[in-house]
């Protein structure tokens, strides 16, 4: 118990284990580059290399409008991530050769982080006294470094990339005007903003001495506008110039313009902060909160922090309202302890076992490099019963020798020992041995179980020794012969259960007499779990209201980036004005499940008061979802859709399914998007699923340059001064850096925004020819109208759709899932596929795994039972208890309208053990009946009467420790209640219908045996 008390204060506290695949992220930039350029020159070319990479489960890449690859790539958990990244390493290296000379230049960048965001950070000023850019930058250089040395942090960085940049804006008029050509000017900064090595005067080797080595410095870089503006692009013999400043302005702006942040209606700077893999949360959340608290004192006057997306509230609320509720597990055990046993002292022996076992059970957790979680106190929450079962047989049995035997305490209580220690060596055994299989189940599922079990067999193995040792020594102590009467409803309690396990020996008798009759239901029994098996719907965990939703908006193809914010705009005006919704923080030209920027795409972080603040139905989480999509619905701009976080942080881009759409023929992305868009409409329109899009669109209009290379070449034009000086015009040139505030910033050459309105812009545009003439390049070019993506996503290699969706209330993520298969078969053609990812593809892994643990325990309880009675029939008495906690289960999930998922699988376990903890303990007696020469009949009569008292009793204990885990409310509820109706409905069913089969089956199959050895002695030859 100390070891325990000293564990807890150094164990880790998380929402959930490492369950989540790790990933490393993949990153590069081609300035420029439309989305399918991106594909088929840097994407392919890397995943071509990537794939095959040890432990991978699956690799996805997105291209963006923006000229940003992203690859992600996941792995198996347990993982070695720096072996891993290495091996990505080394293979990218391998491609390098085969990337474009801009791509190299930019260079690949590999990371190891988590896909979970940790924190979602604002940067605001009162009054709107600092800009979005001032903003970003006091934060990359003030706060972001400081966030990275965190540990656990994997990335700090600011959304919308709006670092500094000397942005030299070209006014084409001009350069016409003085006949000089972009190329000219980017060859000019080039020359004059660079650092060249000067060297040293004196330097040795040199043939004669020196007093002095001087160390020669240049100019260098330049350092603020108007040095750059200082630029010589022209000089005449006259002395005359013409300098960067008079053809272009140049100003200390942003290196990108395509992203716009809101905060609560205000112009914000967003930070993302990112975890690693492995790190823990709540730790990390709380090093990241002191260190914030640490910098503000240095803010400016005026600039405000705050957070509009902080998934760690929840994980703090929910381990709360877990630790509630199983402090109200431990005052309802000890209730109906002292219920059964009537007396103060009686009730302290099975009650010291509680702080033992579960306190102990932390230093195991120490031990096996566990953390407090919700599955380790789901696990603790479960033992309360369990660790007291153990004891109150010993009390029960030591109480009912000193009744009907003129006995000493501590001979009653050794003799209590000598009846009762195998039975509950048994008990440890078989409740430890139910949870093996899971410990070694792999995957996502296998994580999740093992830590459950493990925390069930280190707390019951504490029990079994507390109740082989201490117990006894505590009765000894404490027992009296003679106990006081005890209260009056104590004694009319009594009473009553002397009543029902008086007639409880007649109705077992009954059953066994009306045998054929009992076997028959016991048939139809099976016959409905099997049934209500295929219809409770299935997931992998149960949605939950975790204080926050995503509002996703869709404007029409290549609509502008101002648009999107005033779609933006208005949905936190209406959010806001629900007394419910706390922050809002919206994201404009930024694609919420690839994160790429894109400009007719935006989402909102709609942050919700606290859980004690929202108790009415109205105020939960899909209400409010629903009444903003409502209210928002008459917007006619986009297409806005609510969509609810990941049941598991980091675990998908969402709640709900994430199925992609393969392309395998090597058709183009319409003939793609045409498929996906009729899986969307039929998804649609079933009643089961909502939220359900598509994130590829093919028919974004675009236009194609074509140049003219015969009349370029007649002009003595090189074409790749044409390609420059549309990138330099209408795209971005990066030319190279300055250093300011002690950090390294681009140099990016584009024209002035009134010169990139229109395709007639270029016919402003010039380029010099061999004679010195300027010529027009809408003279050498031709505009086409097309339509092509404007994302394009990857899957394992393939062109893919990525179609995103959610269950309605009352429907599991298992039916969304089975819907969209049925869906997508109806409409694929021959080389069409679907995979699966995220949360989705973990949940087909548990159906596919699930059961085989809960068989496992099965098979692994009967060889145990085999070895402890030595007999291979005695032990089918105690496993066919088990079908009766199943239809409890199952009826009461139904019931309550929960899905069958993890959390229920881990409670099928549980019951697995609790059925076989019982039937031991009539078995047990039976058997000793018969040794002392009870025949049959009688000894599974006595057998039954006399452990039915402490069967009523323990699983009244474990049900009433359990049942704050069925009607708990709060944060993280839905999970509680899954599991917890599971077991209580279970052991309800075992224990009022169960304890009449368990004599049966033992009666009948003892009858079987004494009349196949009877037929066998018959027919063995007389000697």
């Amino acid at each position: 118990m100390i070891a325990g008390i000293m564990a807890i204060r150094t164990l880790p506290v998380q929402e959930y284990p490492d369950v989540v695949p790790p990933q490393i992220i993949v990153s590069t930039t081609y300035a420029g580059a439309d989305a399918a350029t991106l594909e088929n020159t840097v994407a392919s070319v890397l995943e071509a290399q990537i794939n095959g990479v040890d432990n991978m489960l699956y690799m996805m890449s997105t291209t963006s409008p923006s000229g940003l690859l992203t690859m992600n790539l996941y792995f198996e958990v347990g993982t070695d991530m720096s072996q891993a990244k290495l091996d990505v390493n080394n293979r990218i290296r391998l491609a390098e050769s085969k990337l474009p000379d801009a791509v190299k230049r930019q260079g690949v960048e590999v990371a190891e982080r988590s896909n979970d965001t940790l924190r979602m950070l604002a940067l605001t000023s009162e009054n709107n006294r600092y800009d979005t850019i001032f903003m970003s930058n006091y934060a990359i250089n003030n706060l972001l470094e400081e966030f990275k040395r965190i540990p656990g942090v994997s990335e700090a960085i600011i959304v919308g990339n709006q670092e500094y940049s000397i942005r030299v804006w070209l006014d084409p008029q001009k350069l016409s005007f003085y006949n000089i050509t972009t190329t000219e000017v980017i060859n000019a900064i080039k020359a004059q903003n660079e650092q060249y090595p000067m060297g040293q005067i004196g330097q040795e080797p040199i043939e004669k001495n020196v007093a002095f080595t001087y160390t020669v410095t240049s100019t260098g870089r330049l350092n603020t506008p108007e040095e750059f503006a200082q630029i010589l692009i022209k000089s005449n013999t006259d002395g005359s110039s013409l300098k960067l400043g008079d053809v272009a302005t140049l100003e200390l702006g942003s290196e990108r313009y395509f992203f716009k942040g809101l905060f609560n209606k205000q112009p914000t700077s967003m930070i993302r902060i990112t975890l690693t893999s492995k790190a823990n949360a709540l730790e990390v959340s709380d090093l990241l909160d002191k260190k914030i608290e640490e910098l503000k004192k240095e803010f400016p006057e005026g600039l405000k922090i705050d957070a509009t997306y902080d998934p760690t509230l929840f994980v703090r609320a929910s381990i709360h309202e877990v630790v509630v509720t199983l402090l109200e597990a431990i005052a309802l055990v000890i209730f109906v302890v002292y219920l059964f046993l009537g007396n103060i002292r009686a009730t302290i022996i099975p009650v010291l076992a509680i702080p033992v076992s579960i306190i102990g059970t932390f230093a195991g957790f120490y031990a096996t490099g566990f953390s407090i979680n919700l599955l380790t106190l789901f696990g603790l929450t479960l033992a309360i019963g369990l660790v007291v079962d153990d004891a109150i047989i010993v009390i029960e049995n030591v109480e009912r020798i000193l009744r009907k035997e003129n006995l000493s305490v501590k001979e009653a209580t050794i003799k209590a020992m000598q009846e009762i220690t195998a039975p509950v060596i048994a008990i440890v055994l078989v409740l430890s041995a139910v949870f093996i299989p899971a410990a070694f189940m792999g995957g996502l599922s296998g994580t999740m179980s093992r830590q459950f079990a493990i925390t069930i067999v280190i707390s019951v193995a504490i029990s079994g020794l507390v109740t082989l040792t201490l117990t006894p020594a505590l009765c000894s102590l404490l027992l009296k012969k003679e106990e006081e009467a005890p209260l009056w409803i104590i004694q009319k309690f009594n009473d009553l259960f002397d009543y029902v396990t008086h007639h409880f020996g007649k109705i077992v008798q009954k059953a066994i007499r009306f045998s054929l009759f009992n076997l028959l239901f016991f048939g139809i029994m099976i016959f409905v779990i099997v049934k209500l098996l295929g219809i409770i719907p299935s997931g992998l965990v149960p949605k939950e209201d975790k204080g926050v939703f995503f509002a996703v908006t869709t404007l029409p193809a290549a609509a502008s980036l101002s648009r999107t914010h005033e779609v933006n705009i208005a949905v936190g005006d209406v959010a806001l004005q629900n007394p419910s919704v706390n922050k809002v923080g919206g994201f404009s030209g930024s694609d919420f499940s690839s994160k790429a920027y894109t400009t007719e795409a935006g989402y909102s972080y709609v942050r919700l008061t606290d859980w004690g603040q929202r108790k009415e139905a109205n105020q939960s989480v899909d209400a409010i979802s629903k009444d903003l999509m409502q209210k928002l619905s008459s917007n006619k701009e986009a297409r806005i859709v609510a969509v609810s976080p990941s049941a598991i942080s980091g675990l998908g881009v969402s709640g709900g399914f994430e199925m992609y759409v393969q392309n395998r023929t090597g058709g183009n992305y319409h003939q793609l998007e045409s498929y996906a868009k009729e899986i969307v409409a039929r998804a649609s329109e079933r009643q089961e699923l909502r939220s359900v899009r598509s994130t590829l669109s093919s028919s974004t209009p675009q236009f194609r340059i074509e140049v003219n290379h015969s009349k370029a070449k007649a002009y003595g034009i090189d074409i790749a001064d044409i390609y420059t000086t549309i990138q330099a015009t209408f795209g971005n040139i990066y030319v190279n850096d300055v250093n300011i505030f002690g950090r390294n910033y681009r140099v990016n050459v584009q024209a002035k925004g009134d010169f990139r309105e229109d395709t007639k812009n270029y016919g402003d545009i010039f380029i010099k020819a061999s004679d010195g003439n300027n010529i027009a390049l809408s003279d050498l070019v031709t505009f086409k109208r097309v339509l092509n993506p404007n994302i394009t996503k990857r899957f394992n290699m393939f062109p893919s759709a990525q179609i995103l969706g959610e269950t309605n209330a009352g429907y599991s993520s298992g039916e969304g899932i089975k819907i969209m298969e049925e869906i997508a078969a109806e409409v694929l053609p021959e080389g069409y596929s679907i995979a699966w990812g995220g949360a989705s593809l973990q949940e087909k892994k548990l159906l596919e795994t699930g059961n085989l643990s809960f068989v496992f325990a099965i098979v692994f309880i009967f060889l145990i039972l085999v070895a402890l009675y030595e007999s291979w029939m005695i032990p089918w008495a105690i496993v066919l208890a088990v079908p009766f906690a199943l239809l409890g289960a199952e009826l009461s999930i139904w019931l309550r309208g929960l899905q069958n998922d993890i959390y229920f699988q881990i409670g099928l376990i549980t019951l697995v053990g609790l059925s076989a903890k019982n039937a031991i303990l009539m078995v047990e007696f039976a058997l000793q009946k018969m040794e002392e020469g009870f025949n049959l009949l009688d000894a599974t009569i006595e057998g039954a009467k006399i452990r039915f008292r402490p069967i009523i009793m323990t699983s009244f204990a474990f049900i009433a420790g359990t049942l704050p885990l069925a009607l708990s409310s709060g944060a993280g509820a839905n999970s509680r209640h899954i599991i917890g109706t599971t077991v209580v409905g279970g052991m309800v069913t075992l224990t009022l219908i169960g304890v009449v089969f368990v004599p049966l089956f033992f009666y009948l199959i003892m009858k079987g045996k004494e009349k196949f050895l009877l037929a066998f002695k018959s027919q063995k030859p007389k000697t």
